[in-house]
Formats: C-alpha cells, structure tokens, sequence
C-alpha cells in the first residue's frame, strides 16, 4: 500500500472520530457558539486540547500555504477548506494525501513513500 492510501485513511478516521462526537452534540444544541466555548473551556484540560488545536490549525495553515507554494500544488484551499469545516484532523492527512500526490508526479523527487 502506497503512502498517500494510508493518508486517505486518515483523512476518512479524521473526519469520522471527531463527527462522531459533534453531530449528536449539534443536533442537540444546534449553533450555540458560546455554549460551544464555554464547554471547551470548562476546565483546564479541554482548555489545554482546545489551544493545542487552534496553535495546531495555525501552523497548519502556514505549512499548506508555504509548502503548497513550493511544490506548485493546486487545491491548497481544499486542506483549508477542511481545517476550518471538520479539523486539524481532516485537513493534515488531506494535505499530506495531496502533498504525496504532487511529489510522486514531479520529475524532481523522486518517488517517496511507495511500496
């Protein structure tokens, strides 16, 4: 099985794992935003979680635009489109699945995570 297989699979667990929890809690509360915060900030260890993914979005963010750029990839937007809908947990695997797309089609590197 080839690299970007695993990262589809994790774009599949990435979106599935965190939906699962999210939908019955949005079904239940609807769009309530500060109900949303406050809950993800009702103690310090889902504050900890809740920060380490924003910090984590962010440099996502940077990374996909930067990296994106170098490799001349298109569909940069597609991982930010994930990121802000579903999650860290989409969005890296997505652009990681992307990113392994590019680089085994580009004449210049040479084929990686192959096998």
């Amino acid at each position: 099985m080839r690299l970007r297989h695993d990262y589809l699979v994790l774009c599949f667990l990435g979106f599935l794992l965190p939906y699962f929890h999210f939908v019955p809690w949005l079904l239940t509360h609807g769009f309530d935003l500060p109900r949303f915060l406050n809950e993800l900030f009702a103690n310090r260890i889902s504050a900890f979680f809740g920060l380490d993914v924003f910090v984590s979005a962010i440099v996502l963010c940077v990374f996909v635009c930067s990296e994106g750029r170098q490799l001349g990839a298109r569909a940069v937007w597609l991982p930010i489109l994930a990121l802000v809908t579903v999650g860290v947990s989409l969005g890296l695997p997505l652009f990681l699945y992307l990113r392994q797309i590019q680089l085994e089609q580009s004449p210049r590197h040479p084929r990686r995570g192959g096998n």
